[in-house]
């Protein structure tokens, strides 16, 4: 493997590169695969401070913290700080937290401000595999002795793809057991309302949770719109929180840079903070004054929080919980439907009167197929797509014949499904 400390360059454009650069007042981790750059700031919270794709930044962070080049302004900022929320140095980006969020004993957080898990230096190990397919970023907090908890946030970028995975795990350094649940905190760019399809979307998972309850109440609470099994939070002005107890473990925000996703498993038979929520969605926007009730929180810019949570878990000492999932930069193409392990969809894949339709966006290139299948998973017909390209929209409008005993319809890159659809066998 290559040494931690250098850059690693590899012939062709596919290959993975990570390489630490100094800042004023931090050092910051940058790892890119020539479809996606990605920025990490250990020192600032072990948070990924950017995100970008064809010259687009799909994070939020503050101007008056950072700027362009992710140089601290006021060196005095970096380092751990605690106090009211008016206190909070929100420098922005990706980041981890324990839930419940609260002030009102030790089985809450109350933060942010926290001086451990937000704003404290994370240890950092770069590792890059020598061919240049992947590479392995691992950020590890300090030992936080209000919750007990170590967190560790390991992002790994592979080559030719448009997504990236992370994995968050909560370990237990203290004496005695800890009940807490992972919670990832992604802050993006928000706009006010102008084009039809922004904002944010999710699916629901049909367990007969309630869609939503109601969180927080800044100035309001978000506004929610149902489209058959998908939530959509359209773009608004508004400060407050909503929590979704029937979410289906993904999440996609379209804004100003595109179209990003985050696909997470969720436990069923598990109980999660919030009144059950799986995924909640924090909006905000500039005040001309404090809101005393939070702390004295002042927004001063368009956010929007997308945050996925995993299941309330119960750790004994030296024992972990952990919550992997998947990222994704790619285009706009107004509301996403469903968001997969290989492909989002913008429009649904549907059959009817022999013919597929549908729009994805595959995270991965390769040959794409269009295959009928029967019950026993047998190949009855297929048709070549030709290469589709990752982060690259693939449509889909092509006449399928009939064949006795059908009962699926799958597009793969690939042996890889990017989705599929039941099909009635004539």
């Amino acid at each position: 493997m290559s040494s931690p400390s250098a850059a690693v360059e590899h012939p062709g454009a596919a290959r993975v590169r990570a390489v630490r650069r100094a800042r004023a007042g931090h050092e910051v981790v940058e790892v890119d695969n020539g479809l996606i750059r990605l920025v990490l700031a250990p020192a600032l919270g072990g948070r990924i401070l950017s995100a970008v794709r064809d010259g687009r930044e799909f994070l939020h962070r503050d101007p008056a913290l950072l700027d362009d080049a992710l140089n601290v302004r006021d060196l005095r900022a970096v380092g751990p700080h605690d106090g009211p929320m008016s206190a909070w140095r929100n420098w922005g980006g990706d980041k981890t937290w324990p839930a419940p969020q609260g002030w009102s004993g030790p089985g809450e957080w109350a933060g942010p401000p926290d001086p451990v898990l937000d704003s404290g230096a994370y240890a950092c190990a770069v590792d890059v595999a020598d061919d240049g397919s992947r590479a392995d970023i691992t950020l590890t907090s300090g030992d936080d002795p209000r919750t007990g908890l170590r967190l560790t946030r390991r992002i790994t970028l592979a080559a030719g793809r448009c997504d990236f995975a992370l994995r968050l795990t909560a370990r237990n350094v203290s004496a005695k057991n800890v009940r807490w649940a992972l919670w990832n905190v992604t802050q993006l760019p928000g706009r006010p309302v102008r084009r039809p399809g922004d904002g944010v979307w999710l699916g629901t998972a049909g367990s007969g949770a309630p869609d939503t309850v109601d969180l927080v109440a800044g100035t309001g609470r978000p506004r929610v719109e149902r489209h058959g099994d998908v939530l959509h939070v359209p773009a608004q002005d508004v400060v407050g929180k909503v929590g979704f107890p029937d979410a289906a473990g993904w999440i996609a925000h379209v804004g100003p840079a595109g179209t990003w996703t985050y696909r997470f498993p969720v436990d069923p038979t598990a109980a999660y903070p919030d009144g059950g929520s799986r995924v909640e969605v924090w909006m905000e926007h500039p005040l001309p004054a404090p809101l005393v009730h939070l702390g004295g929180l002042r927004p001063s810019h368009r956010v929007v929080e997308c945050e996925a949570l995993g299941p309330c878990r119960e750790l004994a000492p030296g024992e972990s919980a952990r919550l992997d999932g998947t990222m994704s930069l790619g285009p706009r193409l107004g509301a996403v439907t469903s968001v997969g392990r290989h492909a989002w969809w913008s429009a649904p894949l549907a059959f009817a009167e022999g013919t597929v339709t549908g729009m994805c966006v595959p995270s991965g290139s390769g040959d794409a197929s269009l295959l009928l299948l029967d019950a026993a998973g047998r190949v009855l017909w297929r048709r070549e797509l030709g290469v589709c390209a990752a982060g690259v929209p693939l449509a889909l409008d092509a006449a399928v014949p009939a064949a006795s005993g059908t009962v699926r319809l799958e597009v793969r890159r690939g042996q890889d499904v990017l989705g599929s659809v039941a099909v009635a066998a004539p």
